[in-house]
């Protein structure tokens, strides 16, 4: 196993558990990330800690090393007066809960009369998910990139 973090950038299909693909980076760039940043799921930077350019991997994340199973205590009941949002709401609506990109994400699983459901699990927690993946590059990280958590432009 190696001993320094490297930057490694692949493309990947994500596909769910009846096969059908959730998420590709085909067509567009390559994902950029430094290995056990967290940038990434577990399962995944796992698997491609020895991989090397031009490697072709099929990885199979079990939900622990994903997206983790599903919380019920995530599953609330709100008053639709609660819910800041014009118009009808229905079953699969998803709602940002705050302005901030990294403000969690609310997904409506059922309408009560003016009792609204929202379920704050990821959607892909309790799902085994596989990467088909090819890596790109890698290179052994720089000190900066290690202490920012995250791979940095490669300067000119």
């Amino acid at each position: 196993m190696s001993l320094a973090r490297r930057v490694v950038s692949f493309h990947y299909t994500l596909r769910n558990p009846e096969g059908r693909v959730l998420d590709t980076s085909s067509g567009g760039d390559p994902i950029v990330y430094l290995e056990e940043s967290g940038m990434i799921i577990d399962g995944l930077d796992e698997a491609l800690r020895e991989a090397k350019p031009g490697d072709k991997l099929n990885v199979e994340v079990p939900p622990e090393k994903g997206y983790g199973h599903p919380d019920p205590s995530q599953v609330q009941a709100v008053s639709r007066d609660r819910i800041p949002v014009p118009g009808d709401i229905k079953i699969g609506d998803q709602y940002q809960t705050g302005p901030n990109p990294g403000d969690p994400v609310v997904r409506v699983v059922a309408v009560e009369g003016d009792q609204i459901m929202l379920d704050a699990n990821h959607p892909m927690a309790g799902l085994q998910l596989t990467f088909e993946v090819e890596v790109m590059q890698a290179r052994i990280a720089r000190g900066e990139e290690i202490s920012q958590g995250k791979p940095l432009p490669i300067p000119d």
